[in-house]
Order: structure tokens, then sequence, then C-alpha cells
């Protein structure tokens, strides 16, 4: 029904259009064609310059009106570093060209009024103006010379990469129809190598290369979170189409192209929060985020910095919106103790595992700074002996006093405290679960404690500091009746004997 309605209003207005125009050509019949044509003409021309006067008041009145919601206005400062050169750089180019558009539109309307045809008026013709042309190509020039200075300067600063050196995080975002994956580095600082080969949808989404050791540590974030006052290096690919990362806030806007790595650089200034609360003073951020709940977070309050694709990417390109937040350096350390790391939860000791069964470097170093910090422990309190340390990362093969190779890193660990404390002797506990028989266990126990004490014996060890004691079953940690706690209870003690 509406839409027969407008239908039969665009009508009528034909209508009458036609009807005036036959009005016209009527009144012109009457009064003459001459006397007609410079009526219409006079008419034409203050028309038009009535239609300049209030286009340009409504341009002025409107850009003023709607300056707080546009970015660089109002409260849309930029939030990083380089933006604040980029503002100024829009600034200066907006006063030039504004400049050159108000004089261009009054000049086009005034021409049009003051040259309309008028009765026993001849237009003048002159084949050129030296002073004119003089203007019009030197203040164009000088001002196009000064906006490309300013503007190399501008690109440089905000498009150079990290100097080597320097400090900063480095991630990733990679686009595809129609989300944003991003990795970030582990301890490391260092994004690992990938290769599109390698890509599996189900278990590695971006195809890391899981034979490099970068990528071990590298986890993939749901939401982009970065430390307020860092350099942040992002590394830019899509699997697909053209994308474009943009992070309007922060004057962030590159293309992600297939199969040309591309980056940005920038550093956030301002906080989530402190936007938010710049945002709090303006009256049109204090309204209900959303309409449906009135007593629920005003505007301000749900304002999030966001990723989005810039570029038409298809139907779904509206979904690849993600949040960005920014927070101080502890929030950020807090957040980044909870990630895990891809490889370790989606790979490890899987068939896609190259380092199936061995332990990796840090895992090697982790277990030495725990073992660590127990000998200092042990170390500080020198009034006391007997301490234990439950050497949780010695292991046999089952049934068996053979240790098992990975075992040797934590017994080269203990052989090395043992030669930097030479006034410790210890004794080597060997304890069993209770399967099997008793006689049985309480030997297996008391191999499993000599094989520890030959080891730490080649490692050079005196064996007047060492004693090895087996006590299959009868010192239990935890109960026998499930799997988890039989095998806390199959373990390796160091007691310290004497200081």
């Amino acid at each position: 029904m509406l839409g027969l309605v407008i239908f039969a209003i665009i009508a009528l207005i034909a209508v009458i259009i036609v009807q005036l125009s036959k009005v016209s050509d009527l009144a012109a019949a009457i009064k003459g064609e001459e006397e007609s044509k410079v009526q219409a003409n006079n008419r034409t021309a203050f028309w038009l310059v009535i239609f300049m006067i209030v286009f340009l008041v409504m341009s002025v009145t409107s850009a003023l009106y709607y300056k707080d919601s546009m970015l660089g206005y109002g409260p849309h400062g930029a939030a990083s570093a380089h933006g604040g050169s980029i503002d100024s750089l829009f600034n200066v180019t907006l006063f030039f060209t504004g400049i050159v558009f108000i004089l261009t539109q009054i000049v086009l309307f005034w021409f049009a009024y003051k040259y309309r045809e008028q009765k026993g008026r001849k237009a003048v013709f002159f084949p050129h103006n030296t002073t004119l042309e003089l203007i019009w190509t030197g203040v164009p020039a000088v001002v196009m010379v000064y906006l490309v200075v300013k503007g190399l300067f501008v690109w440089n600063a905000t498009m150079s990469d990290v100097q080597p050196g320097e400090e900063y995080i480095e991630i990733e975002a990679t686009g595809y129809q129609f989300a944003w994956d991003i990795r970030y580095p582990g301890a490391d600082g260092l994004i690992g190598t990938k290769h599109f080969t390698l890509i599996d949808p189900a278990t590695n989404p971006l195809g890391q290369d899981w034979s490099d050791e970068k990528n071990i540590d590298d986890f993939m974030a749901q939401d982009i979170v970065l430390p307020v006052n860092r350099k942040v290096r992002v590394a830019i690919n899509s699997k697909d189409v053209l994308h474009n990362f943009y992070l309007p806030h922060f004057r962030v806007k590159m293309d992600a192209v297939p199969g040309l790595p591309t980056y940005f650089i920038f550093t956030p200034i301002k906080t989530t929060e402190e936007y938010r609360q710049g945002l709090k003073d303006y009256p049109e951020w204090q309204a209900p985020a959303d309409e449906s709940e009135p007593d629920g977070p005003q505007r301000w309050e749900a304002f999030d910095y966001e990723l989005a694709c810039a570029e038409l990417c298809g139907k779904g390109h509206y979904s690849m919106r993600k949040v960005v937040k920014i927070v101080s350096e502890e929030e950020y350390e807090e957040w980044l103790a909870t990630q895990q790391s891809f490889y370790m939860s989606n790979i490890r000791n899987t068939e896609a595992d190259p380092f199936k069964g061995e332990l990796l470097g840090y895992e090697i170093n982790k277990r030495k700074g725990e073992l660590e910090s127990q000998f200092a422990a042990v170390m500080a309190d020198t009034a006391n002996v007997g301490q234990i340390i439950n050497l949780e990362h010695v292991f046999f093969k089952t049934g068996s006093a053979e240790l098992s190779d990975n075992s040797k890193y934590e017994l080269d660990n203990v052989a090395g405290f043992l030669k930097q404390n030479k006034s410790i002797s210890v004794e080597l506990g060997g304890h069993t679960d209770s399967q099997g028989d008793d006689s049985n266990n309480q030997i297996l126990s008391q191999s499993r404690a000599d094989a520890v004490l030959g080891y730490l014996s080649k490692k050079g060890i005196g064996s007047n500091r060492l004693t090895a004691q087996g006590y299959g079953e009868a010192s239990p940690v935890e109960t026998n009746d499930t799997a988890e706690g039989r095998q806390a209870n199959r373990r390796t003690e160091l007691k310290i004997t004497s200081k």
C-alpha cells in the first residue's frame, strides 16, 4: 500500500511539472519570446544565488554539527602516537581545499548571476592575462608543494619499519572470509614461520611449520589485546581475497593482500578506559547503548576500539569486526599468563608433532628452574636436614629399573646442584605403587634407586655422599585406588641426609 501511495505522489509531481511547462509556454507566447527569456534568465540567476547561499550555509553548519562524530574532532582524537600527525595533515589539507571549495562556489554562482543574458550587453573576449595566469598557476603550485612535503614527512614517519635492536611487540593478523586470525608470539617474542601448503582448516589454520621451534609458544587470540605506550608491529596477511586491516581510532589502515605480506607499526597512547572517559563528557554518549535496555550500560561505557575490514570482501564482510583492547602493562602481562600455545593445546605429542616424545628446550629450562627453586629453599633452611625433593621428571621403563632417555635432564640438574654444594649428602629413595607382589615391588624400588645412584656417580658425585634406599609400596602419597594416585606413588625422591 505504501508503495502505491509513493507511486501516486511521483506521478502527481510529474503531471504538475508538465502543466507548469505548458503554462510557461503560453506565457511566453503572450508576452513575447525575448521578454520571456530575459525574465527566465533573471529568475534562474536569482535562485542560483539563493541556492549558493543555502548550500554553503548548510555545508558549514552540518560540518560543525557533526564534527564530534568524525575522526579527529571532538572526543575522537587519535589514540596512537602517529595519529596526531595524520589528523594534522588532514586539517591542513581541509583548510586549503575548504578555501578553494567556498571561493569556487561563490565565483561559479556569482558569475551565473552577474553575467546572465541582458539586453544591450555584449561578451568581452581577451586572449590571455599574464598576471591572472601567474596567480592561478603559482598559488596552487606553492600550496601543492607544501602539502606534498608535509605529507612526505608524515608518510615517512608513519610507514617506517622498526629498527634493529628496537623494543616492540609483533603480532600477526591474517584475514579470510569472514574473520581474522590473530597470532601472538610466546615468551621468545618471535613469530614462527608458516607456509600455505601446510594449511589444514581443522588442525593448522595458518599453515604453521611445527618443525620451527619459534611456533611452539605462539598462541591465537580471540581479541586483540595490547599494552598502552608500547610499539606494535602488525604483520598483515590474507588467505583468500583482498581485505583491509583498519583500526580507525589509531589511524591504521593497510591492505591484506594474498601472497604479499604487508605491515603497519603504531604505538597506542590511550587505554580503552581512558578513551571511554573522554566520551563520557559528550551528551550524545550519555544514552543507553541498547535502547531495549534503558537501565543498561551507556554508550560510553560499552565503547570498544575495533578492527574492521575496510575492503568489500564478500557477503559476510560485516562479520570481520574484532574487538581491540588497550590495557595497562600489568593487565597485559596478566592476560598473557592466561593464554595457551596453539601447539601445546592442539599439536603436542600428536601425529602432526615432529617432536613427539621429545623434550623441548623451554620444557627443559622450565624443569631446571623448578628444581633449582626447590634446592634453593632447602639450602635456605640451614638448621634442618631431612627435607625431601620429589624428582618429578625421573622415569623408568615399565616394570624395569632402566631410566628413560628424558630422565637425564633432571638427573643432570641434580648432579650440577650437588657439585655446587659439596657439603651435602643425599639419600635416593625409590617408591612403587601397590600393584603386584610386595617383595617384587621392594626389589624394583631398590633397583631403581640404585640406577639413579649409578647415574649420579658417573656424573662425578662421590659415592660417600650418596645412598640408595628402596621403599617399595610402603610409603604412598596418594591412594592406590586410582590410576592418577598410583602414578603419583611411583616416584623417586631425594632426601637431604647431611649439610
